[in-house]
């Protein structure tokens, strides 16, 4: 049984024995890709089940447990802005309502796409660098197929962003001090505008404001604010890798405070 050669060692191709011909350090990109994405995985996935030092304060609740809606948030009272409705159960995090919709946004990102295709699957490793597999198929079989939702996810992932904004806000309201404003309030504040600019420069963002327009002359609304989406998505990829570094400070801020080992400055109150 014989087998039809592909990429550059199909009939035709010059052959040439080094397998790329790249002299920059093209390994380094994936290797870094695959080690910050690791971190954030490994880390989101203790602090989503560790159930506990997700509440500072009586006003700051981590975006990792927003909204926080299983039965175990009685623990931290406060800690429920929308009732308290799944069981308390260690394999179930207390904001599964949100989690998944939020992995499932992120992981069929346009490039995030790109990212772990390139660094977990080197599909391909970098642009003229071969890649070890013998056959592609692109998005075209399950479950790569399902890349195709991405832009339903994106709709779930503006009423999350409207919960955190939503818990950013109520931040500034202590249950006994009234309105107070401390750091942790900043940093909450600082990550809700940096998700809304991640999720505000996504690429189905952009085609809901200005997408199968024939005439933009006829919209000019939509006009406006499908040129500064599209300015913003230029920059999607910066605010994919800060949104990662955001939420991650964020919960960390807040679960020091929570478990006292350092104390919330406060500037007003």
């Amino acid at each position: 049984m014989t087998t039809t050669a592909r990429g550059v060692d199909a009939p035709g191709r010059a052959q040439i024995d080094a397998r790329t011909l790249r002299t920059d350090n093209w390994r380094r990109e994936p290797i870094l890709t695959v080690i910050g994405l690791s971190i954030f995985l490994i880390y989101g996935g203790v602090r989503a089940f560790q159930q506990q030092y997700f509440f500072a304060d009586e006003r700051y609740l981590t975006p990792f447990y927003s909204p926080c809606v299983s039965l175990g948030c009685a623990s931290e009272p406060g800690s429920s802005h929308f009732g308290m409705f799944l069981p308390d159960n260690p394999l179930i995090p207390y904001a599964a309502l949100s989690l998944p919709f939020l992995l499932l946004f992120r992981l069929t990102c346009y490039y995030y796409r790109k990212a772990y295709y390139r660094s977990f699957w080197l599909a391909p490793a970098a642009c003229a660098v071969p890649e070890p597999h013998g056959r592609y198929t692109g998005e075209t079989r399950f479950p790569l197929v399902m890349q195709n939702v991405h832009r339903y996810f994106f709709y779930l992932a503006v009423l999350i962003s409207l919960v955190n904004s939503y818990d950013a806000i109520i931040a500034f309201h202590h249950p006994s001090d009234g309105f107070v404003v401390g750091i942790g309030n900043l940093v909450l504040l600082a990550n809700v505008v940096l998700l809304w600019c991640y999720t505000a420069s996504c690429h189905s963002c952009r085609h809901v404001m200005g997408g199968r327009l024939t005439h933009f002359s006829k919209h000019p609304v939509r006009y406006w604010f499908w040129t500064r989406i599209s300015a913003l998505n230029t920059r999607h990829m910066l605010f994919a890798w800060i949104t990662l570094a955001s939420l991650i400070l964020t919960d960390l801020y807040v679960a020091l405070v929570a478990s006292g080992t350092i104390t919330d400055l406060r500037l007003i109150g």
